[in-house]
């Protein structure tokens, strides 16, 4: 179950999220049991339907399944790394059938689905890009900043790669450093730009406009070249290094502000990059027709 610690993932089952992790070694899926039970039975307090069908396994002489239920270290809503029972996809079935819900079929449908595709983008890499695009844009995003999205993620793990070269240790220092970085282009730590745009456990990057994105693209993309170039050793050598980087954008951002007069940094977050799609194209549909017409007119007088 080691390898199963750096593979936790977020995957949707009718707009619903349900922690997993990918275990390399064995070529499983673990998902977590108190996810997949508010999903089927909509309850507002899941650890305790757990617990009370844990007694009701037992019961029912299902106690094999019971004893192969482990453990692992999800993100809870609070944000922390916390303990939570996991099962595999048998495990997972015999549990339920235990489950009295209409939702039983289809997300035995879904973890079918789940497994499927991860088969597939282990031999086909690309697959799992094409999957992700489809997910931002079934949540409302833009192509355009889809693609952005991906690019982002993409030149963010080149970062992580060339730390982990550089002898930083994933998890508080990643954090520092990226909290480095975020400092010399933004003006403000991390926590601070989530609390400006309102947010608390969501993705901060998938809050962000076009050119807040394209921002952090530079400011970590410089931290790589930087980091290739020096060559720092450890984590002391890589938070100077951060800095750094990051100064490069937070120079082009102060540049483009004073071209612009405005500010590139805002407090809108996803769901208001939405409504502001959402508005032009409600506001195009309320046109009137004859709009389109007179400006018909207009192009064949030109």
């Amino acid at each position: 179950m080691s390898e199963a610690k750096d593979n936790n993932a977020i995957q949707l089952f009718e707009d619903k999220q349900i922690r997993t992790a990918w275990d390399a070694e064995r070529e499983e899926w673990y998902f977590s049991i108190v996810d997949v039970i508010s999903v089927l039975t909509g309850t507002e307090n899941p650890r305790r339907y757990w617990s009370d069908l844990k007694r009701k396994l037992k019961a029912e002489g299902a106690v094999e399944v019971y004893e192969k239920i482990v453990q692992l270290k999800m993100t809870a809503p609070d944000g922390k790394k916390r303990l939570t029972d996991v099962a595999d996809t048998e495990q997972l079935l015999r549990i339920i059938q235990s489950i009295p819900s209409p939702k039983a079929e289809p997300f035995k449908a879904w973890l079918a689905m789940v497994g499927r595709e991860r088969i597939e983008e282990t031999i086909d890499p690309e697959q799992a890009i094409d999957r992700a695009l489809e997910t931002y844009l079934k949540k409302g995003y833009s192509e355009e900043w889809v693609h952005q999205r991906l690019l982002a993620i993409r030149i963010r793990n080149e970062l992580t790669d060339e730390w982990k070269r550089r002898g930083v240790e994933k998890g508080k220092e990643y954090a520092i450093l990226t909290d480095e970085i975020t400092r010399a282009w933004a003006g403000m730590s991390t926590g601070q730009y989530k609390r400006l745009k309102g947010l608390k456990k969501e993705n901060l990057r998938d809050n962000m406009s076009n050119l807040e994105l394209v921002l952090t693209m530079l400011a970590e993309a410089s931290t790589t070249d930087i980091s290739k170039a020096e060559q720092p050793q450890g984590f002391s050598e890589s938070q100077k290094i951060a800095r750094r980087g990051g100064r490069v954008a937070g120079i082009a951002r102060k540049t483009l502000e004073a071209e612009t007069g405005r500010p590139v940094i805002t407090s809108q977050n996803a769901a208001d990059f939405r409504q502001l799609v959402t508005d032009i194209v409600e506001d195009a549909a309320a046109l009137p027709e004859h709009t389109q017409d007179a400006a018909d007119d207009d192009k064949k007088d030109e």
